[in-house]
């Protein structure tokens, strides 16, 4: 093994909090259509506050690949983001908007 092989990386949990004008313009399920694009699995939920929060796991690599897919296409709706990671729960079969 060459020792520029990197190890894969280990699935994480990342919660994300979208701020901005980020409910009632399809902000979630155009997060959902993104996500199913990549090997990531969780939900997209509005909170009470306007917020949007973003539950996923995967591999980091992947999941902020995603991120910046969501930037790219609802970016002018955000206008801040915060994250908190944590270890992967296993807990999720695929990606859902949750209610």
């Amino acid at each position: 093994m060459g020792a520029s092989q990197q190890q894969p990386s280990l699935p994480e949990r990342w919660e994300v909090y979208y701020e901005g004008h980020v409910q009632g313009v399809g902000f979630r399920y155009t997060t959902r259509r993104i996500a199913a694009q990549f090997a990531v699995t969780g939900y997209v939920k509005n909170l009470p506050d306007g917020r949007v929060l973003l539950v996923m796991e995967g591999v980091p690599e992947e999941m902020d690949r995603l991120l910046q897919a969501i930037q790219q296409v609802m970016g002018r709706y955000i206008v801040r983001m915060s994250r908190k990671t944590g270890p992967a729960t296993g807990e999720f079969r695929g990606f859902e908007i949750r209610f």
